[in-house]
Formats: structure tokens, sequence, C-alpha cells
């Protein structure tokens, strides 16, 4: 059986009198899409922090390929291989699509004790590698980010991530910003990614689009683990449901009967 890319077991954590995490465990394999959800407060920023090498965990363990590791830092996460894409994608408009590929890590040529930042392998680079995932629309590397949509910037993070050698992809909300047509360029990557035997954590509050790519579900509520299920085992509504917490839901069906019950009177 394949060994797990990322494990945590039992992880909590604590600022100060601030519980955001409590015991919370998940695994995650090749080529696979697990999905974590949670409504806002339900404590996946944190989690990511965590993940990501931003915080450390208060209590609980996390492995990496098997091995009990602590994160001091993104760089040291991103050097096994976890790769965080977060929400607001962290592009700089103002600059190239080429620069932003390889922006802390450029390719240089040199002659002699001179060297300098190599602009045609950057820009052929990072077209292609955007081409590869399906944004045709980017035919040249000195075409400026800013002038990219919201999907296409999510698609040039997540192939960036992936050149680099990312093992585990951590999606934060990746398509929270975006309309449906733009939505669908990210998914589509996020499965390219998967078949291509990269494993991913893809953070959401919108059912459906998890529903379209998950194959397993751990749902976080309050900073707990409220559920954990498999691919079609359970239908949107449940999953909203869950995701909110029951009685959230039934307090507000409860809220909107009432409402419509006095505007008929």
């Amino acid at each position: 059986m394949t060994s797990a890319l990322v494990t945590l077991e039992s992880v909590s954590k604590r600022f100060g009198n601030i519980v955001a995490l409590t015991d919370v465990s998940l695994d995650v394999y090749p080529s696979e899409i697990l999905c974590l959800l949670g409504d806002n407060g339900a404590g996946k920023s944190t989690l990511i922090r965590i993940l990501s090498g931003y915080h450390a965990a208060s209590s609980g363990q996390m492995l990496v390929n098997g091995i009990p590791t602590k994160l001091s830092s993104p760089r040291q996460a991103r050097q096994l291989g976890i790769a965080t894409v977060h929400q607001d994608v962290g592009t700089i408009p103002m600059m190239s699509v080429g620069r932003n590929f390889f922006v802390g890590a450029e390719p240089t040529r040199r002659i002699g004790p001179l060297q300098w930042f190599d602009v045609g392998k950057a820009n052929s680079i990072a077209v292609e590698q955007m081409q590869e995932f399906g944004i045709t629309r980017v035919s040249s590397g000195d075409q400026l980010v800013g002038t990219l949509s919201g999907g296409e910037r999510q698609v040039l993070a997540i192939a960036r991530a992936m050149y680099f050698g990312a093992k585990l992809l951590i999606l934060d909300e990746p398509t929270s910003a975006l309309g449906v047509k733009e939505a669908a360029k990210v998914l589509i990557m996020v499965k390219k990614a998967k078949a291509q035997g990269v494993g991913i954590i893809f953070i959401t509050h919108n059912a459906r689009h998890a529903e379209l790519v998950g194959d397993r579900f751990v749902v976080l509520a309050h900073g707990e683990v409220l559920a954990r299920f498999g691919r079609n085992e359970k239908s949107r509504d449940e999953v909203l449901n869950l995701m909110a917490g029951g009685e959230a839901i039934q307090h507000l069906q409860a809220e909107l009967a009432a409402f419509e019950e006095d505007a008929d009177v």
C-alpha cells in the first residue's frame, strides 16, 4: 500500500487561552484529493499554517513520508515537497508571467564574472507549463500577470509549485472568488495535478466544488474533526449540514419558517 505523503496525528493548537484545533488527525496520499471542508472559523486556516510550516502544533505529531517531522518554516516545507497556494495567490500584477513563475528562483546566464536573469528561458518554461495545463491564451512570458484572469493566476501558481517539485499541494479556497468558467479551469488543473501523482489538500467551503473533485473528505467545526467520509457517501445537503453544524441549520430553518409565516399574515 502506498504510504501517506503527510500525516497529522492528534494535532492541537492553542494561542494562549484560545483553542484553535483539538486532536485533528488526517492523512493524504499521492494521486489523491483530500477535501478539507468547514465554515468560517472552523480551524482550516490554522491547519493550513501548521501544514505549511508557519505554526508549530501545540501537541500531536506530523509525519512527512512516514518520518516524524517538526516544520520550522515554510521554506523547510517547500524543501520537503509541501507547497501552499493561498487564496490571494501571491502573484505580482505588474511583473511578467516569466518573472512571477521564477520569483526567488530565477534562472541565470553567466559569462565570466557576469551573471544575469535568463529572461528567454524563464518565459519559455512559464508559457510551456501554463499551456500544458490548458491556459492557451498566454503565449508570451512577457505578458503582465495583471492582465490574467483570477483562474489563470491560480493555474500559474499551481503550475509553478509543481514545476519546483511539489509532492503535496495545499490549495486554500482556490475557487472562492471565481466565476463558473474560471472555477472550472482551476478544478481541471487540480484533476491534472492529481493525475501526475501529486497529493492535494483542497480547502473550501464550496460543497459543490469539493463534490466534483474530492476522493476523501474531512469536515472541521470549531477546530475539531466532525466527520470523515469518501466520495458519494453523503449527499450535498448532508455535507452542507455538517459544515454548518446540524443545530445551526435547524435554527436557520426555524427562523426562515417563522419569517415566512409572519409574512403570510
